[in-house]
């Protein structure tokens, strides 16, 4: 297994991954399959630049991808100080395989390493007890809940804020 930066040339797989995870765990993300999957490869592509701000990060098992995870700072002038963990995926033949760990181990590693970042964000479904346990591991702590915080149609999903803070 190799973590690493995703890159343009990355796109189509990323493509690939990230709609295999709207499909296949619609509940755990905010946009939708039919959203996504009208998009251009190149808008992918924009996706995978790599800025200041922003950067994906992949788990490869040889050349395939099987994991992901996004980082966006916020861009608020009040706000600079913290960062989203978002769109996290692993497939789900490699769940469980340490995959996960090392991509978000990583993204927290590069994170961390950014001197003005003070604070990591995320959001996780209250039902997904494995998610919040798994960001738990890492030091993320639960700061809020959202009640009916994403509605697809059907039902309501409740979610927690969870944050992991960088020691100066």
């Amino acid at each position: 297994m190799q973590v690493r930066l995703l890159k343009e040339s990355d796109a189509e797989q990323y493509r690939e991954l990230r709609l295999k995870g709207l499909k296949t765990d619609p509940e755990a993300f905010g946009s939708t399959y039919e959203m996504e999957s009208v998009q251009s490869l190149e808008s992918f592509e924009q996706k995978l630049v790599v800025r200041d701000g922003q950067f994906v990060t992949g788990g490869f098992d040889g050349d395939k991808l099987v994991c992901i995870a996004s980082f966006i700072r916020r861009s608020g002038p009040k706000s600079t100080h913290k960062g989203e963990l978002q769109a996290m995926y692993c497939d789900r033949e490699y769940r469980g395989s340490g995959i996960s760990r090392e991509v978000v181990h990583f993204l927290i590693d590069r994170v961390g390493k950014m001197n003005d970042i003070e604070q990591l964000n995320l959001e996780v479904i209250t039902e997904n007890q494995r998610a919040k346990t798994f960001y738990e591991s890492f030091g993320f702590i639960i700061y809020g809940t959202e009640p009916r915080a994403m509605f697809d149609g059907d039902r309501y999903y409740d979610e927690h804020k969870m944050k992991l803070e960088f020691e100066d």
